[in-house]
């Protein structure tokens, strides 16, 4: 799957490299598909490479949506039961073997 994200522009370093910045996260990128970015606007950007622009409010619902996606995946990672507890173990069937109902 491949996966491009906006984030604005922080620096231009030469004309082919800017500095983009990505929720605190520093990158140099090559800006060689889009030679006149410029600092303060978004571009997508997908492995290094910047492939195009964003504007500002498409790029703050979508990184609204990223968030979104990141704090259900953290969700989705969480045991529904800890795994220190005989149902959150593989034991999970204990019970039965102990003669309670099934």
């Amino acid at each position: 799957m491949c996966l491009a994200l906006p984030a604005r522009v922080v620096e231009l370093r030469d004309a082919e490299t800017a500095v983009v910045d990505l929720g605190g996260i520093r990158k140099a990128v090559s800006i060689a598909l889009v030679p006149d970015a410029a600092v303060g606007e978004y571009l997508v950007v997908h492995v290094g490479h910047a492939i195009g622009r964003i504007d500002a409010d498409e790029a703050a619902r979508t990184l609204a949506l990223f968030g979104e996606l990141a704090a259900l995946d953290s969700l989705d990672a969480a045991p529904a039961v800890p795994a220190d507890t005989p149902l959150g173990s593989d034991h999970a069937d204990d019970a039965s073997r102990q003669g309670a109902p099934a």
